[in-house]
C-alpha cells in the first residue's frame, strides 16, 4: 500500500466517523439516517456527467450492494437507538474487516503476508476491546452488541461486493455514484412505506444532516472504494476501521463519553496495527 493509499484511506475514517457520531447525536435516529443516506443522491448526480458508466459486467454486483446497503442503514439505526456511540461503532466497524479477511483468504484465494495478517488481527482486537467493555452503569448491552454484529456483516459485505464491483466497473466513482443514488432511492422509498412522517422531517428538520452528513458519508465511501482498486480489500477494510480511533475522541470530546484506561489500551492496540499495516 502506498503513503498516498494509506493517507486517503485515513481521511475517508475520519469522514466515516463524523457523520456516524452526527446520526448518533441526533434524538431520531430514522430521521438523520435518512438523511445521510438521500445526501448521497446530490453528490453522486453530480459526478455522473464526468465519470464513465460502469461496465455491464458490474451491475449484478452493484445490485447485490444495494440491497447490503439498505439492510446495513437500517441495521445501523437500531444499533444506534440501543448503544452508546463507543460501543456499538467499535463492534460494528471491527467485525468488518476480520469477516472480509476470512472470506479473501479462504474464498478468493488472497494471499497475506504475515505482518498485513498481524495487523489486522491487532487492528480487530483493539476495536473489539473497545465494543466490549461495560458501558457506564457498569451493565453490558447484548441487544445492542447484537444489533452492531449484525451490521458488521453487512459492512462485510457490501466491502466485498464494491471491491469487486468497482474492479469490475472499470471506473470506481462511476461505480459509486451510481450505487449511491439507486440506494438514496431505495431507501427514501422504504422509509417513505413504513415512516412517512420522517421522510417529511428530512426535508423541514434535517437540511443540514442531510448535506453534510451526506457528503462526508459518499466522500469517504468513494475514497474507499477507489482505494480498494489499489490495493487488497481486507488491508483496505482494516485500514479504515481505524475510524474508530476517531470515534473515540469524537464520543469523548463531543458526546461527552466517558474515557477510561481500558479505552487507551484498545486505541494503543489499533494504532499499533495501523503502523504495522503501513510499515511491515
Amino acid at each position: 500500500m502506498t503513503l498516498n493509499v494509506f493517507l486517503i484511506v485515513l481521511l475517508a475514517a475520519l469522514l466515516h466517523a463524523s457523520w456516524n457520531a452526527v446520526v448518533k447525536s441526533t434524538s431520531d435516529k430514522v430521521v438523520s439516517m435518512t438523511a445521510v443516506t438521500i445526501g448521497h443522491a446530490p453528490i453522486a448526480l453530480m459526478a455522473m456527467p464526468f465519470v464513465p458508466f460502469p461496465s455491464p459486467e458490474s451491475w449484478p454486483w452493484l445490485a447485490a450492494s444495494v440491497c447490503v446497503h439498505t439492510a446495513y442503514q437500517l441495521s445501523l439505526m437500531k444499533s444506534y437507538r440501543l448503544g452508546d456511540f463507543t460501543q456499538v461503532y467499535p463492534i460494528a466497524r471491527g467485525s468488518g474487516p476480520a469477516l472480509v479477511t476470512l472470506v479473501s483468504v479462504l474464498g478468493m484465494g488472497v494471499v497475506l503476508v504475515p505482518s498485513q495478517l498481524a495487523a489486522i488481527v491487532l487492528i480487530c482486537a483493539g476495536i473489539f476491546c473497545l465494543g466490549l467493555m461495560r458501558q457506564s452503569d457498569g451493565l453490558r448491552n447484548p441487544a445492542a452488541v447484537g444489533a452492531a454484529l449484525v451490521t458488521g456483516v453487512c459492512i462485510a459485505g457490501y466491502s466485498l461486493l464494491d471491491g469487486l464491483g468497482a474492479r469490475a466497473a472499470g471506473t470506481a466513482v462511476g461505480y459509486i455514484a451510481w450505487m449511491t443514488a439507486i440506494n438514496a432511492t431505495v431507501f427514501a422509498c422504504l422509509i417513505g412505506v413504513i415512516n412517512r412522517p420522517a421522510l417529511f422531517r428530512v426535508f423541514t428538520e434535517a437540511k443540514g444532516t442531510m448535506l453534510v452528513g451526506g457528503g462526508a458519508s459518499v466522500g469517504a465511501y468513494m475514497l474507499v472504494v477507489w482505494a480498494m482498486t489499489q490495493a487488497p480489500i481486507a488491508v483496505v477494510t482494516a485500514l479504515r476501521e481505524t475510524s474508530t480511533i476517531f470515534a473515540l475522541f469524537i464520543g469523548v470530546l463531543f458526546l461527552k463519553e466517558r474515557l477510561t484506561a481500558a479505552k487507551v489500551f484498545a486505541t494503543v492496540l489499533t494504532l499499533s496495527g495501523v503502523l504495522l499495516l503501513r510499515f511491515g
